[in-house]
């Protein structure tokens, strides 16, 4: 069968997550549902990675496997109108080998937080963004965040639901920007891995948000590190803000 690679963009708002669910919209659920209506048959499609409720996403992959062979521009343009009016784009579809898969060929994946700071809710930009009001020193957050860079055990930074073997991982990226926009000043947060763990990355930003507003020090990061213990762990942040990047892979299947 012929193995397709595709390119998703999603507002994860309406959706309880990637994952397809019995009883709630999901991401996967929507695209699968597109896909009946090209081939009509039950579809099974895999992704670089599981979001969860409410998390965004810019550049997440997934693959299919259909039975006809078909042009790739034609199959996202199609998906694209079945798609409609769920907040999904199919941005790129590319034919790849039948033993490509979106999760265990991908090399890393890239991550995008975004803190809006101010006092007036953020309308425009509801759940798009995690605003906060108390004003954050970049300073300090960029020096907690260098004591996660690296080979580490992130116990403290996953999920107690967290379902992966091993809590080490590698933290190749955790750079902060500060952006002045119209609506206020956002922190970005770009976080870099060749996997992340079950809420690492809004664990990460939580805690660190509680650096800049001074609750925390840059210091207090690397004990809770240290500790390797969620009870160590600063808040976790909502979901609000958190978007999938990209996802690299040793050749970039959607490179024309």
């Amino acid at each position: 069968m012929p193995r397709y690679a595709l390119l998703v963009e999603y507002d994860g708002g309406p959706f309880a997550g990637w994952q397809r669910q019995a009883d709630q919209p999901s991401v996967q659920g929507a695209i699968e549902a597109a896909l009946g209506k090209l081939e009509t048959r039950e579809h099974t499609i895999a992704a670089a990675g599981r979001t969860d409720a409410g998390v965004h996403a810019r550049g997440q992959v997934a693959h299919c496997d259909m039975e006809k062979d078909w042009d790739p521009f034609r199959l996202g343009e199609a998906l694209n109108f079945h798609l409609k009016p769920a907040p999904v784009a199919i941005r790129a579809c590319a034919a790849v080998d039948g033993d490509w898969h979106a999760r265990f060929s991908a090399t890393e994946r890239r991550y995008l937080f975004r803190v809006l700071v101010r006092r007036a809710p953020s309308t425009l930009e509801k759940g798009q963004v995690w605003r906060v009001m108390t004003p954050l020193s970049l300073t300090a957050m960029r020096d907690a965040a260098t004591h996660l860079i690296g080979l580490h055990d992130f116990t403290t930074f996953r999920s107690t639901m967290c379902q992966a073997a091993s809590p080490v991982k590698t933290l190749d990226e955790c750079r902060i920007e500060e952006v002045e926009t119209g609506a206020g000043t956002e922190y970005h947060f770009h976080l870099r891995a060749r996997s992340f763990l079950h809420n690492q990355v809004r664990s990460i930003v939580g805690t660190l948000e509680r650096v800049g507003a001074g609750s925390w020090a840059p210091s207090d990061v690397k004990a809770a590190l240290e500790a390797a213990d969620r009870a160590a762990c600063g808040p976790v942040c909502p979901p609000d803000g958190l978007y999938l990047m990209g996802v690299g892979y040793p050749e970039d299947p959607f490179a024309a």
